[in-house]
């Protein structure tokens, strides 16, 4: 069995370890690739407070792995699992390191694959060996999905500075309509997804939604002041539910002066 007592991990160069601040956990970066946003973290927290729990999560897109790590430490229990699914290499190991780090190898796995392969295979258990993977798929499949997806569709928007934050940010192999199907795939029947996005992309999103059987359930939008117009938007799905869609109040992130708003400092659990 593999141990988690005093691991020291290696940071090489460009790499630094940040206190994400949620039940002291740490997380192993490169900021010149990609670091994780409030998008992130606010998805995390949205998930958490609608599905109240769960046995078996996967992270679609996960990239250094914080959505998991947030997530376990909101609504996890002692048999709680979750898998991350990323398709970049390094992002899987940083995300494999920071597992180790938080003495948590054994209720977080992270896998590399490409959430296009996994939307179009014929089967997902056989998509990934890994244990968790395995243990959703012979339970149904997953209780909960969360995905953080490139934003910005193939073609489109000024490319980002370096390949690891234009792969974050743009559709490369997978789009989003790849990612919605993966998610149906894998999660069992009235199994949760819960998904960070633009606004701008709302039609598209509920049109794949409802083609691959993924009823959107809940909707917050998020403005960057109140009284600003919405630049995020959250949804939370079910597989197979029923036709009835719940608004919740906007949610700021700032709060006019500058500074996190008191409910985004609740969601950091700074207050």
């Amino acid at each position: 069995m593999e141990t988690n007592i005093e691991f020291s991990p290696i940071v090489r160069e460009g790499e630094r370890i940040d206190e994400i601040g949620f039940g002291g956990y740490k997380l192993i970066q490169k900021p010149e690739e990609f670091c994780y946003g409030v998008d992130a973290v606010i998805l995390a927290d949205f998930a958490a407070s609608i599905c109240g729990g769960y046995r078996y999560a996967a992270d679609l897109g996960t990239g250094t792995g914080v959505i998991p790590f947030i997530l376990h430490h909101k609504a996890g229990s002692g048999d709680s699992r979750c898998f991350g699914l990323d398709f970049n290499e390094g992002s899987v190991g940083l995300a494999r390191e920071s597992s180790r780090l938080n003495g948590l190898c054994e209720q977080i796995h992270f896998g590399c694959g490409d959430i296009a392969e996994l939307a179009g295979c014929a089967s997902a258990k056989a998509f990934a060996e890994d244990g968790v993977w395995q243990g959703a798929m012979e339970n149904g499949g997953f209780d909960v999905v969360t995905s953080n997806p490139p934003y910005f569709a193939k073609g489109s928007a000024i490319p980002a500075e370096g390949a690891g934050k234009f792969r974050a940010r743009h559709e490369t192999t997978a789009d989003l309509d790849g990612f919605l199907q993966a998610a149906a795939k894998i999660l069992k029947r009235r199994g949760q997804l819960f998904l960070v996005h633009r606004p701008s992309r709302l039609v598209d999103i509920f049109e794949s939604c409802r083609r691959c059987r993924l009823e959107p359930k809940t909707i917050r939008f998020v403005v960057p002041e109140a009284g600003q117009a919405p630049n995020i938007v959250l949804i939370h799905c079910v597989l197979g539910g029923g036709r009835e869609l719940k608004y919740l109040p906007q949610l700021a992130v700032y709060d006019g002066r500058g500074s996190y708003s008191r409910e985004i400092q609740k969601i950091y659990e700074r207050i």
